[in-house]
């Protein structure tokens, strides 16, 4: 009776233990906010350089433009939107207000502006053309705006800086959502020769009072920074985090935000932005030197492939459109993206992982290959290695695998590897350093039946939420 008891007791204790649900994980240092995980999620959008520069044939513009200057003769926002949409793109940011202090829109606090164009007789909005056609394409719209003012006669002075919060205010009150806005951290000379000491806090509150869910970009953030080049490449070595209180707007140690701070006091990602012209602004003269796929893809895999978000941008022409050359290499891109991405082959798979936390299947190998975002491999908290072995049943060629981590709970892999089962052996064929919200690892060109991903160092356990596994062609 007694031997019946303790067997009866063991068992109850045994399920009761498989039922329980582990705790899930704490944060681990700076994590990203709710506007950060949608920007997070955007990955790629335009920039439009469109402006007076561009009917100057200028990059930096001089702010002694005669507002007649700007007028272009087909104007079309929604081609903008529709080709951005065909390219996959998810929003478009525009250069509202550039350095020579020309604005897009009828502001009130300027006379250099589209209210003294006889383009439309002064009654044009670029912006609120741009604005109706990203509604009616489902594209998030952000905006550019230069602090820097070569025509403002108030530039230099405290009162300027009311100038710009109250433009900045005119901007994110009459437009709809705005999704991020950018700003350059370019200071020089006004009209009057003097540079302007920049209220960036009081800027910065204008934002969070009208736009609180706007991202807000600088070289310092304080939501998303530069990457610290206009090539469209982060680094390997790709950190979400910054030491925001360090970092400023015209960052003279610039180059540290190629890779980010390993141990950033705050979450400021990454964002690439690169033209796919050798100007920001049309240029007749570079109808012939718009990026080439393979470009474009190396771009693409250096930036949405190391942790960062591409702001690929568009100089639209003097009709006011984006021109074809610019168009038929953004759907040769989307081909690719698309073919190449088509066929995953880790979905649904079965994945055995080293250990996972508690024994809790709420974390164990398979929510890697599930397809849900929100779910995700963990290790108990005092294990920061470990490895996840996908068995792919049969050989298949594989070249590319697609890594991610749940970064709402932080980043925390520094390094990984990747080995595949050849002749009964594991074989490494990878090692990398930093997942953080997305990695994209070039592999050779390989067959095999089983592929396992090793975490060889993290800074919390590992938190792994998506696994894909590709064959893709090379870009031609």
């Amino acid at each position: 009776m007694k031997r019946t008891s303790l067997i009866f007791s063991f068992l109850f204790l045994l399920f009761a233990c498989k039922d329980k649900e582990a705790m899930p994980p704490t944060p681990f240092g700076a994590v990203p906010s709710q506007r950060q995980l949608a920007w997070h999620d955007l990955e790629y959008y335009a920039f439009v350089h469109f402006n007076m520069n561009t009917f100057t044939n200028e990059e930096w513009g001089h702010g002694t433009e005669n507002p007649n200057t700007f007028n272009p003769t087909q104007l079309d926002c929604e081609q903008w939107a529709r080709i951005c949409k065909q390219a996959g793109m998810k929003g478009i940011i525009l250069t509202v207000k550039h350095h020579d202090g020309f604005c897009l829109f009828p502001s009130k606090y300027t006379e250099h502006s589209v209210k003294n164009s006889t383009w439309k007789n002064g009654q044009g909005d670029v912006v609120k053309e741009l604005s109706e056609a990203c509604k009616k394409y489902g594209l998030k719209m952000g905006v550019y705006l230069s602090p820097w003012d070569r025509n403002h006669p108030t530039y230099g002075t405290p009162e300027y800086n009311e100038v710009f919060k109250n433009t900045l205010k005119e901007v994110l009150t009459s437009y709809g959502d705005i999704f991020e806005v950018w700003f350059d951290g370019a200071n020089g000379e006004g009209p009057n020769g003097k540079k302007q000491e920049y209220d960036w806090k009081g800027f910065i509150e204008v934002v969070r009072t009208y736009q609180p869910n706007a991202c807000i970009f600088s070289d310092g953030g304080p939501d998303v920074r530069w990457v610290g080049n206009e090539n469209g490449f982060a680094n390997p070595t790709n950190w979400g985090t910054l030491n925001g209180d360090k970092v400023y707007p015209g960052y003279p140690q610039y180059k540290e935000l190629t890779s980010g701070h390993e141990d950033g006091t705050h979450w400021i990602p990454a964002e690439c932005d690169v033209s796919i012209r050798p100007g920001w602004y049309y240029h007749a003269d570079q109808d012939d030197k718009v990026k080439t796929l393979p470009q474009l893809v190396e771009i693409y895999f250096s930036s949405v492939g190391r942790n960062a978000n591409l702001l690929l941008n568009l100089p639209v022409d003097r009709r006011g459109l984006v021109h074809e050359n610019d168009s038929i290499a953004l759907v040769k891109l989307r081909k690719y993206l698309d073919e190449s991405f088509a066929n995953n082959l880790a979905k649904g798979t079965s994945v055995i992982a080293s250990a996972y936390r508690a024994n809790d299947d709420n974390f164990d190998g398979n929510k890697v290959t599930d397809g849900d975002p929100k779910t995700y491999w963990a290790t108990d908290d005092q294990v920061t290695t470990g490895s996840l072995e996908i068995d792919l049943q049969k050989e298949k060629p594989i070249n590319t695998l697609v890594i991610q981590e749940f970064i709402t709970l932080g980043q925390r892999v520094k390094s990984f590897s990747i080995e595949v089962w050849k002749n009964n052996a594991w074989e490494k064929v990878a090692q990398e350093t930093t997942i953080g919200n997305k990695r994209i690892v070039n592999l050779p060109d390989i067959s095999t039946s089983k592929i396992k991903i090793n975490i060889l160092e993290s800074k919390a356990c590992p938190l792994i939420s998506n696994v894909e596994l590709y064959k893709i062609s090379e870009a031609k």
